[in-house]
């Protein structure tokens, strides 16, 4: 999880030389140059419901036995539902069809909240901009994780880390003394055998459109989304066999105007054709008020093999990726992050095909591996992808008649460059003989540039980047 400090050099406005290591932090800060080009580098509340408070004021004198003792038992009969239906927020006597609608949640979380062998709250100490999000993290026993309930992984056994890609900057950290998301912050970790796994509540499930739709993106998918609600700000490269790909992203909290809305900046590793056949691999960072219940960047992962149709899911809301850390919660809140005009924090992330075994590992900072998505649950990733994508994403529902106004990347268009801008910096790709490379022959796509756009560019220390993102409505972006 490795974050480096660079100091400024006056005299080449390309030289970085290496800082010591910033303390607790996964991401890393960087400062301009006079050009706008980055020079050096260096390496989110809970709301309770209130409980309406009873007193006996208005409740009148019992004069005699009987009648009291009626009434406590009326009352002893009543106050489950009541207390129940308070604590959910939820009027006191359901309909039918609610009730059984519950009972189908919960047994939904039945399946994919696994028992738990300890529980941390999250909670920040270190970051004073940072406030609790609320997070419950269960350490889960490797092998109930949610990935053995696919039918093809039952009888899997977990691997021993990949061979990594040559070309990669093997930079040694303090392990120890780094931290990128907020739940880890107290100290506490997961024991070892065991991975830590965001719990998912009932107020999560509730929010999605469906339980079966939970944790799943919307089924249009279109390379150019002019029509489709999604609208993007990307680089990509196609044309080739690709076994991976490294990026390192700008970390920001956007404004979503809309709870079906998110933001989000991440990578995609994409084989067959845009129609149903469609495979991805996908990881980054999100904000999504629906999924997560609050507007905190959160790192995230997600997979399909049918255009998002009926496979895949986000995170562990599914079985399929396979964790192998005990130390990284996907889904878990990122912290610190970026400010307009003050530090920059960024995550690197890195997807591979493992030569040996062909499945396609998660690599975070500096040489953790988070886990891998094995090769059999796809039909044209098992052999290699053949796109591989960097950018922005946001959802314009226009439920108010007009462009949303949620941000992309730090709200701020490209132009505007370092510390205001969001970036991508030090793209690379996989080659079929595992070895990094940089990008060629790239495009760029901004289906809706007066919103938000890119703007791509090389450099010596961050090799190709790109700034992107926007406002969203604007007097351009009615």
């Amino acid at each position: 999880m490795g974050m480096k400090r660079y100091s400024e050099h006056s005299n080449d406005p390309f030289f970085v030389a290496a800082h010591n290591n910033r303390r607790r932090q996964q991401q890393q800060c960087t400062q301009p140059d006079n050009n706008g080009v980055p020079e050096e580098t260096c390496a989110q509340q809970n709301h309770s419901p209130k409980l309406a408070s009873f007193t006996s004021q208005n409740v009148p004198l019992l004069t005699t036995i009987p009648s009291f003792v009626a009434l406590l038992l009326l009352v002893s009969s009543i106050a489950p539902a009541m207390c129940h239906s308070l604590q959910g927020n939820h009027t006191f006597f359901r309909p039918h069809h609610e009730l059984l609608n519950l009972r189908r949640v919960r047994a939904h979380l039945n399946k994919i909240n696994k028992p738990p062998v300890k529980t941390i709250q999250a909670c920040s100490f270190f970051d004073p901009d940072t406030s609790p999000d609320g997070d419950l993290i269960d350490c889960v026993l490797s092998h109930l994780q949610p990935a053995f309930d696919h039918p093809m992984l039952r009888n899997h056994t977990a691997l021993d880390p990949p061979e990594r890609p040559r070309g990669k900057n093997q930079t040694k950290v303090d392990r120890e003394n780094e931290s990128f998301q907020v739940w880890s912050d107290s100290g506490e970790t997961c024991p070892e055998g065991t991975v830590p796994i965001r719990r998912t509540t009932e107020e999560d499930i509730l929010r999605a459109s469906s339980i079966r739709r939970f944790g799943r993106k919307p089924r249009t998918v279109r390379r150019d989304s002019s029509g489709s609600g999604h609208e993007h700000a990307v680089v990509f490269v196609n044309g080739e066999q690709y076994y991976g790909a490294r990026a390192s992203i700008n970390v920001w909290a956007p404004s979503v105007s809309d709870e079906f809305e998110f933001s989000l900046s991440q990578m995609w590793v994409i084989a067959g054709s845009f129609g149903k056949d469609l495979n991805t691999i996908e990881a980054g960072w999100q904000v999504s008020p629906q999924l997560y219940g609050d507007n905190y960047p959160r790192f995230f992962t997600y997979w399909t093999t049918d255009a998002y149709q009926t496979t895949g899911c986000y995170n562990l809301l599914c079985s399929g990726f396979i964790q192998t850390n005990n130390r990284v919660a996907i889904g878990a809140a990122i912290s610190p992050r970026s400010a307009y005009n003050r530090r920059q924090f960024d995550i690197s992330l890195m997807i591979w095909k493992d030569p040996k075994h062909g499945h396609w590992w998660l690599e975070f900072g500096s040489g953790v591996l988070v886990g891998y998505w094995p090769a059999n649950m796809f039909s044209h990733l098992r052999s290699h992808a053949s796109m591989v994508q960097f950018g922005g994403e946001i959802v314009n529902s226009r439920s108010r008649g007009y462009h949303t106004a949620t941000q992309m990347g730090s709200g701020h268009f490209a132009e505007e460059g370092f510390r205001k801008s969001a970036y991508f910096r030090n793209l690379q790709v996989v080659d079929w003989d595992n070895s990094l490379l940089p990008l060629r022959n790239i495009h760029h796509l901004a289906d809706h540039s007066n919103c938000y756009n890119i703007r791509q560019g090389t450099s010596n220390v961050w090799g190709t980047y790109f700034y992107y993102g926007g406002p969203g409505r604007n007097v351009r972006c009615p």
